[in-house]
């Protein structure tokens, strides 16, 4: 989708500081501003003060908020490809688990998972042009059928 080096770095770094004891401002010494900025907006405060359960909805609003009030398009970018693969991810383990795969999320109601996830393709329904825009569509629409 891109061959813009820094949304590319910011791709491979996007989970860098959820999981590891990595710091934003260690991404932006060693990455620059831009870089640190992209990641940051993937990264969600996980509230480590409450069950992650009951923190999922705050994070996802706010992850939400974020991609929402972006500026620059390579979030976009980081924002599709990240959650195409997450998206892909939860279509293939659906087809080997069944309705049962939602047990092992933090959140375990899928209309909730479909509500984030669908909610994300409202707000890049501009990236439409994109092949994994339409994978992504494609993909949502099949794991979360209408009920």
């Amino acid at each position: 989708m891109t061959d813009d080096c820094e949304v590319l770095a910011a791709a491979v770094l996007h989970d860098t500081v959820e999981d590891t004891d990595a710091t934003a401002e260690e991404i932006e010494q060693r990455f620059g501003p831009r870089v640190a900025a992209l990641v940051a907006s993937e990264t969600e405060d996980k509230h480590p003060e409450m069950p992650p359960e009951e923190s999922w909805l705050t994070r996802k609003e706010r992850s939400l908020k974020k991609l929402a009030g972006a500026d620059d398009p390579g979030v976009r970018i980081l924002w599709l490809s990240d959650k195409l693969s997450n998206i892909r991810s939860l279509y293939l383990a659906r087809k080997e688990r069944g309705e049962d795969m939602w047990q092992f999320f933090n959140q375990k109601d899928p209309a909730m998972h479909a509500w984030y996830y669908r909610s994300i393709e409202a707000l890049l329904a501009d990236m439409d042009g994109y092949d994994a825009m339409k994978e992504y569509r494609r993909l949502v629409g099949a794991l979360f059928t209408e009920e």
